[in-house]
C-alpha cells in the first residue's frame, strides 16, 4: 500500500515545526517527520479485520496541522501516550476488499465510509472482554484503555488502501453519491456539535468561521431548528455566499467589529479604555470554529447572560491570553465537542453519520458547491498545498482526493 503519514520522532517533529512556517515543502524532505510512499502489504492482523481500497478522501485541517506541525507540543492532549505514527486522511471512503473470516458486518465490494480507524485503539478493535465506561457509552474516542495496547490499523485516506477492524469503518447507502459519502466526515462535526448542543427555538445564534465546519454547523442548526436566526462571521466573499445560500440571515466580517455583533444580536455594546469593551445581551449561542485565543475572548464577550458557547474548533495552540471572568460575571456556559458519536434528537438515539445522512436524503443539508477542487491521488503534493493555502488563496471549501 501506498501512505502518508507522521512518525513521533522528536527531534524530526521539532525541525519540521521549526522550518515549515518558511518552506512548507519542507515536508517532503527526508529530514521530515512526514513520509509519503510504499508500505509492505502485511496480512490482515486478525479475523475481525478488513482492508479497504480508498476511492476518495477530503482534506481536513487536521491533517494538515499534523503534517506540517503546527499544533503545539506543550497543550494537554499532547501528554497522552497515544500512537507512535498517524497514518493521514480521514475523510475517506472506500470500498472493502478483503474480510477475515471472522466478519459479520461487511461484505468484499461494501462501499464503506472511516469511522474509528483514525482515532487508533478502542475496546471494540481491541476486542475487550469489557469495554470501559466510554466506549460502553459509544464514545469510543475517549477510551480509557486505548493508550494501554497497540493499535494495529495500517494505512488512511491519504494513499491507495487501509486496513482498519470491522468496527472502524461505517457502511453507506448506495443512493448516496461518492461526492456525497465524501463529504458525510466533515458534516458530522457540525452535526455533532449542533444535536450536542442544539439552540432552542427561536435563539439568536453566531457562528465563528465559514469553512467546512461553520457550514457544517450552519446547516445543522437550519436542519434542527429552522426558526433561528444565524449570524456567520466569514473571512471570503465566497464563504459569505455560501452561508447566505445556506439560510444565514446576517454576514458580518473582521470590520464589522463589536458593533456589527451588538446590531446582529440586538444587544448593547458598551466600550471600554483598557479593553475591547463587551456586548450586553448578545446571542444566545455562539459556535465558535475556528478556536484560537482571540475568538474564544470574543465568543465570552458576545455571548449573551446565561448563555452558551461551543468550543467546535481548535487550534492546538495553549490560550494563554484569554479573559475568562465573563464565564463568571454572566454565568457562561462553555463546553467543548470533537469528532462524532451518537446523537439524540427527537426521541432517537442515532450514530452521527446516520443523522448526517438522513438529513442529505431530506434534502435539508444541500452540498452542491462544497467540494471545491479534486486531485487525483498522484497529485497528492499540490492537492495539499492548495488546502493549506501556501501556493495562494484559492477559493477552497473542501479540497478532496480521489482515486
Amino acid at each position: 500500500m501506498r501512505a502518508i503519514y507522521v512518525d513521533k520522532h522528536i527531534p524530526r517533529v521539532l525541525l519540521t515545526k521549526a522550518i515549515t512556517p518558511i518552506w512548507k515543502d519542507f515536508v517532503w524532505t527526508p529530514l521530515s517527520s512526514a513520509k509519503a510512499g510504499p508500505l509492505p502489504d502485511l496480512p490482515l492482523p486478525g479475523p475481525c479485520w478488513i482492508r479497504i481500497k480508498n476511492l476518495a478522501c477530503g482534506i481536513c485541517a487536521t491533517d494538515l496541522s499534523l503534517l506540517f506541525m503546527t499544533a503545539n507540543p506543550s497543550v494537554a492532549p499532547a501528554a497522552l501516550p497515544g500512537l507512535q505514527r498517524f497514518y493521514l486522511g480521514h475523510e475517506a471512503v472506500g470500498v472493502v476488499t478483503e474480510t477475515g473470516p471472522g466478519v459479520t458486518r461487511f461484505k468484499v465490494g461494501d462501499k464503506v465510509i472511516m469511522d474509528k480507524h483514525f482515532y487508533g485503539a478502542n475496546g471494540l478493535n481491541l476486542e475487550l472482554d469489557k469495554l470501559c465506561e466510554m466506549c460502553a457509552q459509544g464514545e469510543t474516542n475517549f477510551c480509557l484503555n486505548k493508550s494501554d495496547y497497540p493499535y494495529l490499523g495500517v494505512g488512511g485516506g491519504f494513499g491507495d488502501s487501509y486496513v482498519t477492524h470491522e468496527t472502524g469503518v461505517y457502511l453507506y447507502p448506495s443512493e448516496l453519491t461518492l461526492d456525497q459519502a465524501v463529504l458525510v466526515e466533515p458534516l458530522g462535526i457540525g452535526t455533532h456539535a449542533v444535536l450536542r448542543h442544539p439552540p432552542n427555538q427561536g435563539s439568536k445564534v453566531l457562528i465563528i468561521g465559514a469553512g467546512m465546519i461553520g457550514l457544517s454547523v450552519l446547516m445543522a442548526v437550519k436542519a434542527t431548528q429552522p426558526a433561528c436566526e444565524v449570524t456567520v462571521i466569514s473571512r471570503y466573499d465566497f464563504q459569505s455566499q455560501m452561508a447566505e445560500r445556506l439560510g444565514a440571515k446576517n454576514i458580518l466580517g473582521d470590520k464589522d467589529g463589536y458593533q456589527g455583533i451588538a446590531q446582529a444580536s440586538g444587544g448593547k455594546f458598551f466600550s471600554a479604555p483598557m479593553n475591547k469593551g463587551i456586548v450586553v445581551g448578545g446571542f444566545d449561542i455562539i459556535y465558535d470554529c475556528v478556536g484560537d485565543s482571540n475568538t474564544l475572548n470574543d465568543c465570552l464577550r458576545w455571548v449573551k447572560a446565561n448563555g452558551k458557547v461551543v468550543m467546535v474548533g481548535a487550534h492546538m495552540q495553549p490560550m494563554t491570553k484569554v479573559d475568562m471572568v465573563p464565564i463568571w460575571y454572566h454565568q457562561i456556559e462553555l463546553v467543548g465537542v470533537v469528532a462524532h458519536s451518537y446523537e439524540h434528537h427527537h426521541g432517537e438515539h442515532k450514530h452521527t453519520y446516520d443523522w448526517v445522512i438522513e438529513f442529505m436524503k431530506e434534502g435539508l443539508y444541500k452540498t452542491d458547491g462544497f467540494i471545491t477542487h479534486r486531485f487525483p491521488y498522484a497529485d497528492y503534493k499540490q492537492a495539499i498545498a492548495l488546502a493549506n493555502g501556501h501556493k495562494g488563496k484559492p477559493k477552497a471549501i473542501k479540497v478532496i482526493m480521489h482515486v
